[in-house]
């Protein structure tokens, strides 16, 4: 294995401990002092949600629930409204396109709860700067923690 890779592979487990040993917060109650850049995890009732990255730890947090936040800024959010709504199918025509389902009002409603809903979800998060340790870490720890909401799938 090369060598440099491999060690960010050993550094896998010890940044995911550091990760979910955090005591969690949620966004409202972000610390004043968090990482610009790192690895996030939302939890709901002790299960895992979403794992996520970001160069922009604290505006990122709340891009999530942002009441305003469009489907491009809150795809954790978009993601539970799809499947409140059963619209799970992803297009690439207008008909159905997340733009679309935006402007739908059962799905706007349920988009709207799903943002809500983020906003009081357990938080932990980790610094992690480098981009492929951020990666690799975003992958390991949607993996370790069996995060139901990440997939790794194209759309």
């Amino acid at each position: 294995m090369n060598e440099e890779f491999k060690k960010h592979v050993e550094a896998l487990e010890p940044a995911y401990r550091r990760l979910v040993d955090m005591q969690p917060v949620t966004v409202p109650s972000l610390p004043k002092v968090v990482p610009a850049a790192g690895v996030y995890l939302f939890s709901d009732k002790s299960a895992s949600m979403y794992v996520g990255r970001t160069n922009r730890m604290r505006p990122r947090l709340q891009e999530h629930c942002r009441p305003s936040s469009p489907h491009g800024s809150a795809p954790f959010a978009f993601r539970l409204a799809r499947e409140a709504t059963g619209k799970m199918e992803a297009t690439y025509v207008t008909i159905g396109s997340c733009a679309e389902l935006e402007k739908d009002p059962d799905f706007k409603i349920a988009f709207e709860l799903a943002k809500r809903r983020i906003r009081e979800m357990e938080l932990r998060f980790v610094e992690e700067a480098d981009p492929l340790g951020q990666g690799l870490l975003e992958i390991y720890a949607a993996f370790a923690s069996r995060a139901r909401s990440n997939d790794f799938d194209t759309h």
